[in-house]
């Protein structure tokens, strides 16, 4: 066993109009910012797949543009969360684990399913939901997390159903939404949600080393004491993680510079 899981940092999509000039160089083709943006990255977090269906060649596409070591995150379809009983997910569910997410290959990583903030819990509708998620698609192992947004879900039991599944809880830094850091699975998702565009980095640099530090605790199997858990009392098993970082929606303007900036500090020996 290792001592420690792989850490990446990231951000959502790569396709964003204030990024040319300011990460992409002037002059380089849209169709090139790909190769870019995952040569200057670790990882990626898809948002088109949570609007709608893709093609298995696009997967194919994505998976052939990035270099070795280069993971996508893929946030999954909003038809599967976005309904009053989750129970009944099952075809939504099946639907979007086989419409070719698997050519992504050893380029897939987890998927995100994401809650709206109006959604609360309910512990047998919730459980009946983890029940359906696929632990494998067509031999590919398979790893979920779910970002919820109601305070309802600051509970010891949403944390043992999630941990019961192996699900990751997404760590949520954000302005209104609750912040739950309990970990459930075998890899951490967290996204920082706090960042300023006035700021080079997105994150101050005190802030960002406060986040290399609290990466390379949860890779190491550790848990930060310093952030909110719904079940303080039941510590996840100590074994190395990986940890999936991305700064998102805040201060996206700059949030490359603080993915590479948090890589810079976590690959430091």
């Amino acid at each position: 066993m290792t001592k420690s899981g792989s850490i990446r940092a990231g951000i959502g999509g790569w396709i964003f109009e204030p990024w040319r000039g300011t990460f992409y160089p002037e002059g380089l083709a849209k169709t090139k910012e790909l190769h870019y943006a995952s040569r200057q990255l670790a990882t990626i977090e898809i948002n088109g797949t949570y609007y709608g269906s893709q093609k298995p060649a696009t997967f194919a596409k994505w998976a052939s543009d990035v270099p070795e070591g280069f993971v996508f995150s893929l946030k999954g379809n909003r038809f599967v969360t976005n309904r009053r009983v989750l129970a009944e997910a099952g075809e939504s569910i099946e639907r979007f684990v086989t419409q070719g997410i698997i050519e992504l290959g050893p380029h897939l990583g987890p998927i995100l399913w994401q809650f709206a903030p109006t959604k609360k819990f309910d512990a047998q509708d919730f459980g009946a939901f983890l029940a359906l998620l696929p632990e494998k698609q067509d031999g590919v192992k398979l790893r979920h997390t779910v970002e919820v947004r109601h305070p309802s879900f600051a509970t010891p039991e949403f944390v043992a159903l999630a941990r019961k599944h192996g699900v990751a809880i997404t760590y949520a830094e954000h302005f209104e939404y609750p912040e739950i850091a309990d970990v459930t699975a075998d890899f951490v998702y967290a996204r920082l949600q706090k960042g300023k565009d006035e700021i080079a980095t997105a994150y101050t640099a005190d802030a960002l080393d406060r986040w290399a530090e609290r990466a390379r605790l949860w890779a190491e199997g550790g848990q930060p004491d310093d952030l909110r858990y719904a079940d303080p009392e039941q510590a996840a098993p100590k074994e190395p993680r990986d940890v999936f970082v991305y700064f998102i929606h805040e201060g996206k303007v700059r949030a490359p510079n603080a993915a590479r900036a948090l890589m810079e500090r976590v690959e430091v020996v």
